[in-house]
């Protein structure tokens, strides 16, 4: 018997889709053997479209499209949270959106679109501080807005994943755990991103120190990884645009190995947690941009979304964590054997 801790294989849809079409990103997926996708950026046949902007029929389309490829949601990757937390002109080109028509309109749709598509988790952001400023002197304001949508999302039976990322409020572990341990509420839980750490500058080892600050709050972890092509230098502000040195988990400069090797002992709990949130389990969710990445989104391809999972499944060996890639068993199931 087989009593490995265990974990879910999910990525990033629009990431193994040459033009993002939705029948591209599903045949993709079920090819390389994944049961679950976060959806972001599809085409369902009026042009590509961020999930948050699809109509209700466009979304029944793709939740049709979905089932007949063998494919749940794991989590919707909304934009939520990656807009400015001040009007103020810092010389980016991050939009302002009064918080309370941000969480009237853009958050209640948000988990209307998660319900739609039948996935319990969404994904977002903590806000983009004034270029300049030390983040912690807005952690007052981000906690009360963090705090709102957590409570539109538990009004709505849904969980709100906040993403550990460079130039946002919450851009390190301990700033994000910082956030959660403020916020308190169930509804908010924490997504470690080793890539979004050590591309502005830290050392495996304090990508590592991170990650053990947000243990206490994880929900799920995205798996992309970076290599620096020269000494990495501390950033305070990285240049989204021109990040492009991104590699699959097991080749990158984040030491996935021991984060996933302490992430074993973790699952237990993590799991209990986001089944009583109504979740299937713990995530793994690939995003891992092997041919580009920016501030919104990124492209691997069929080829390297295959690449980029086939290395993450070498790591999750090496360190003894469970998962399931489709096998024949499943055919035979969803033929009625």
């Amino acid at each position: 018997m087989n009593d490995r801790p265990s974990v879910l294989l999910s990525g990033f849809g629009d990431e193994a889709a040459n033009e993002k079409l939705a029948i591209q990103q599903f045949a993709a997926f079920a090819a390389i053997g994944l049961q679950y996708y976060s959806i972001r950026f599809i085409d369902v046949g009026e042009g590509i479209k961020n999930v948050m902007l699809l109509s209700n029929a466009e979304l029944k389309k793709v939740k049709e499209m979905q089932e007949a490829y063998g494919l749940s949601v794991a989590s919707i990757g909304s934009p939520i949270g990656k807009v400015k937390l001040l009007d103020i002109d810092d010389g980016t080109h991050n939009k302002y959106i009064p918080f309370k028509q941000y969480l009237a309109k853009d958050v209640k749709h948000m988990c209307e679109v998660a319900n739609m598509l039948g996935t319990k988790l969404v994904r977002g952001f903590s806000f983009y501080h004034p270029k300049g400023t030390r983040p912690e002197d807005h952690m007052t304001q981000v906690c009360d807005q963090l705090g709102q949508i957590a409570d539109a999302c538990e009004k709505t039976g849904l969980t709100f994943g906040l993403e550990v990322e460079a130039n946002l409020v919450g851009q390190t572990g301990k700033l994000l755990a910082d956030i959660h341990k403020k916020v308190k509420s169930s509804a908010l839980v924490l997504i470690f991103d080793g890539a979004n750490l050590i591309c502005q500058g830290m050392t495996p080892d304090e990508v590592f120190s991170e990650y053990l600050a947000m243990k206490n709050g994880l929900g799920w972890l995205h798996i992309k990884d970076y290599r620096h092509p020269t000494a990495a230098q501390r950033l305070e502000h990285v240049d989204e645009a021109s990040l492009k040195n991104f590699v699959p988990a097991h080749i990158g400069d984040t030491g996935h190995e021991a984060i996933l090797r302490d992430l074993a002992t973790e699952i237990p709990k993590i799991e209990k947690r986001m089944k009583k949130r109504g979740a299937p389990g713990v995530f793994l969710d690939l995003e891992p941009h092997v041919k580009g990445g920016g501030q919104f989104g990124g492209f691997s391809g069929p080829d390297g979304f295959g690449v980029a999972l086939r290395g993450l499944c070498k790591v999750l060996d090496y360190v003894g964590i469970g998962y399931h890639i489709r096998d024949f068993d499943d055919i035979r199931h969803a033929r009625g054997f």
